[in-house]
């Protein structure tokens, strides 16, 4: 086997570690019943991070009213921040969302893009589209839909959508690159990308990011802010911004990250407008 075989081989375990993690947290026993034999959500640690805990909600970014507004079961508390916040979004433009689980944020951005806007999210959970589905007809969105697929291999179109957002989800993937460079291709020239995600204060090991539980629980597979930088710039991005949120934020579901220095961050880019 070449290496370029081996790091295939890797990246594709890691995929799956992912996918069936996730897989069990939108089944219908879900993350936290008994049946599940799991309370773990993104951070791996309290039940309430995978539970639609309001508070827990709330101390990471969203308000009371966003929360309110919601299908019942979209929130799985999984995020690590609010990226629907970090940017207008204007009446009838197109959003997309990598990573969109049950669909919090795309059911919050369809509210702001209006009857006349479309919203659609990307999963790669076949679990996760079901739910999101159903929560999209339970609240009757009619802009919004669900595909399947994963996120370094987006199924949209070249420069079809004005924003793309993402909450603590770009950690998981293998290749974060080709995830900013699919998003870049699918961004209209002026779009934007606004994203809630872990980054890591100091250098990972290598032991630490082959480890399953670590990578697909939001821990290992974080980035130091420069090479999160680097990547968008390689992509194409400019006005990069990637902003640490304060420790105070924190909630239970990132107390696992700790030890390893990752904390939530909140990323913002532009695609330039002759691009």
């Amino acid at each position: 086997m070449t290496s370029n075989e081996g790091e295939s081989a890797a990246e594709e375990r890691r995929r799956d570690q992912v996918r069936e993690r996730y897989g069990k947290i939108a089944s219908p026993a879900g993350c936290c019943s008994p049946a599940s034999g799991s309370t773990e959500g993104c951070g791996g640690g309290a039940s309430e991070s995978c539970c639609g805990d309001g508070a827990v909600s709330i101390q990471v970014g969203y308000s009371p009213e966003e929360l309110a507004s919601l299908p019942e079961g979209a929130n799985l508390g999984l995020g690590c921040g609010n990226p629907t916040a970090l940017l207008s979004m204007k009446p009838g433009e197109t959003v997309l969302d990598l990573g969109s689980g049950a669909g919090i944020d795309c059911f919050l951005a369809a509210q702001k893009v209006g009857a006349q806007g479309r919203v659609i999210g990307v999963d790669m959970t076949p679990g996760m589209i079901v739910k999101a589905r159903e929560n999209a007809r339970k609240g009757g969105y009619s802009n919004v839909e669900f595909r399947l697929g994963e996120i370094e291999h987006l199924p949209t179109a070249d420069r079809s959508v004005d924003v793309v957002v993402s909450n603590c989800v770009i950690n998981l993937a293998p290749e974060k690159g080709q995830v900013y460079r699919e998003a870049f291709r699918v961004l209209r020239p002026g779009g934007r990308f606004a994203v809630s995600d872990v980054v890591a204060t100091c250098p990972i090991t290598q032991r630490e990011r082959d480890d399953p539980s670590l990578w697909s629980s939001c821990s290992s597979g974080a980035l130091e802010v420069e090479e999160v930088k680097k990547l968008l710039h390689s992509a194409g991005f400019e006005r990069i911004e990637v902003e640490l949120r304060s420790r105070k934020s924190s909630t239970a579901s990132l107390d696992g990250q700790a030890s390893l220095g990752v904390v939530s961050a909140d990323i913002r880019a532009t695609k330039p407008s002759g691009a």
